[in-house]
């Protein structure tokens, strides 16, 4: 059974993308068979994983609308090694479309159940908005993997994330928990990361991973380059970092 994870965050510019192509890159480098469903109009997801978001033939949108499957939709990149459903701008017209559709916030999660034997693991890109498109995403999900800052702001957009996730819970996907927190773009240097990064983990307990990922420029690089971190540059202390994160999670899933 594949495990289904959305990669959220409410609040933007917090690194969900990077943790998601490179969690999916490392989750790859340790054996797993694993696919990335970029659920943002912008495509960042599928372009930072070596496809060209200009040239998809199917997309999630169509897999949202019911004409294309996740088998014929999806594309294995060869340079990353997991299996990409990618977004062009045709998604944003998506949020429309499902408003009069029926089961308009289940259509990913039928389409998952259908390809649920070809994956180890699922990863989901949400767009940083309470939409359409993030709600398919929660409700198709086992769990929610929130990557932040440890910055102040970052605690008020947390606050937000769980009043969400308890909503969906008890409204529409009773599966849905936060898996754990990632600490992402961590400077030790900076008092106040300490700070906030203790606090996370007094109030979070084990929900916090191990795994810190630090601030790195040649994950910051890799995106330009239309890869991972983890394939751009193995060697970097950012990729290490979302290796073991990628061991780590694997670790855990007994336990979840």
């Amino acid at each position: 059974m594949a495990r289904i994870f959305c990669v959220a965050n409410q609040k933007g510019g917090v690194g969900k993308t990077t943790s998601a192509v490179n969690l999916a890159a490392g989750l790859a480098n340790v054996g797993q068979r694993v696919l990335l469903v970029d659920l943002d109009p912008q495509g960042n997801a599928t372009m930072g994983s070596g496809v060209d978001k200009r040239q998809l033939e199917l997309s999630v949108y169509d897999v949202l609308l019911e004409s294309a499957s996740i088998q014929e939709a999806a594309i294995f990149s060869e340079k990353c090694g997991y299996h990409v459903l990618g977004a062009n701008r045709e998604l944003a017209g998506a949020e429309v479309e499902l408003v009069d559709l029926e089961r308009r916030d289940r259509r990913l999660k039928k389409a998952l159940d259908a390809a649920d034997a070809d994956f180890d693991f699922v990863l989901i890109d949400c767009p940083p908005s309470l939409s359409m498109l993030t709600l398919n995403g929660l409700c198709a999900a086992h769990g929610v993997i929130v990557p932040m800052q440890c910055e102040y702001f970052a605690l008020e957009g947390l606050t937000d994330l769980v009043n969400t996730i308890k909503q969906v819970h008890a409204n529409l996907n009773p599966d849905l928990k936060i898996i754990g927190l990632l600490r992402v773009m961590f400077d030790p240097r900076i008092t106040l990361q300490q700070q906030v990064s203790e606090q996370l983990k007094s109030h979070f307990g084990d929900k916090v991973f191990n795994t810190v990922i630090p601030r790195n420029v040649r994950l910051a690089e890799a995106p330009s380059y239309g890869l991972p971190g983890v394939v751009f540059d193995p060697s970097a202390k950012g990729s290490q970092a979302f290796i073991e994160f990628a061991k780590e999670l694997v670790q855990r899933i007994p336990s979840l």
